[in-house]
């Protein structure tokens, strides 16, 4: 899959892209089977009551097939379409999610330095937990940012739900759509049921200046296992990720492996 000037330019813009039926049906069964061996064995969805989130790291990264995901030729081209096809991926999290997320970005690096891939395993609504972003918000320049707007508390500022708030878009999904959005772009999700299926990919640009190095060890040195204090036996992944890897895979891991392994020598795979 390559994406077309249109869907750059709106990503670009607006900092999110929608991607229906990326995945077929045989595809979305057999991510839906691995996610739920990982999560019921490697992210403590045994003990889910739906009281909270249920988190765990690298979702892709424990069993074959799913690391296959990083593989696949509609992923490959939907990241490398909008921060390159030589990309770094940094892992992610899978979820069983309860309750709202509020409105928040996953970073404030003021450029397109960092995306997130996100697959919804349940079809999801506007009243059940869909993800809902504020367009454009991922610029300098807009204003909740240039004028410090928490829409969070727009029922007191402004007499408005979150959910509601003024230009917020809600993305409607079923298994097998993809949305991508930039680190920087407000999101949320609001209603649903107490064990909404959802993992993540979050990916970055090959760091290639000075500067680009410098952000990239900034991003590591808090998105990863490191940087979350998790011993993964391999250092920046989880083995299987490493060990089922081909050369081309390793083109997205093998800069994060580095720097992880700089930031954090006592994780370092032995």
């Amino acid at each position: 899959m390559k994406l077309t000037t249109a869907q750059i330019t709106f990503f670009n813009t607006f900092g999110y892209l929608g991607i229906p039926t990326l995945f077929t049906e045989d595809e979305v069964a057999g991510i839906i089977e691995g996610f739920e061996w990982s999560i019921q064995n490697k992210g403590g969805g045994t003990e889910h009551d739906g009281s909270k989130r249920t988190m765990f790291g690298g979702p892709i990264e424990h069993t074959p097939e799913m690391c296959a995901i990083l593989d696949h030729p509609g992923i490959l081209g939907l990241i490398g379409g909008v921060i390159g096809e030589d990309f770094n991926y940094c892992s992610g999290d899978g979820n069983y999610y309860s309750g709202n997320s509020g409105w928040h970005p996953d970073g404030n690096w003021g450029q397109l330095f960092a995306v997130k891939v996100a697959f919804y395993l349940d079809p999801v609504g506007r009243d059940s937990g869909c993800l809902r972003v504020i367009p454009r918000s991922q610029h300098p320049d807009h204003f909740i940012r240039k004028e410090k707007i928490d829409p969070n508390k727009s029922q007191e500022l402004f007499g408005v739900d979150p959910r509601d708030f003024p230009g917020n878009v809600a993305l409607e999904t079923s298994p097998g759509d993809v949305l991508i959005f930039n680190h920087d772009t407000y999101h949320a999700s609001f209603g649903g049921s107490k064990r909404r299926r959802m993992f993540t990919m979050n990916c970055t640009r090959h760091a290639k200046t000075p500067e680009d190095l410098e952000l990239a060890h900034k991003y590591l040195g808090i998105h990863s296992a490191g940087g979350y204090n998790v011993d993964t036996g391999a250092g920046m992944y989880f083995p299987t990720m490493i060990d089922t890897a081909s050369e081309d895979r390793m083109l997205h891991l093998r800069q994060p492996i580095e720097i992880h392994d700089e930031l954090f020598p006592q994780f370092a795979r032995k």
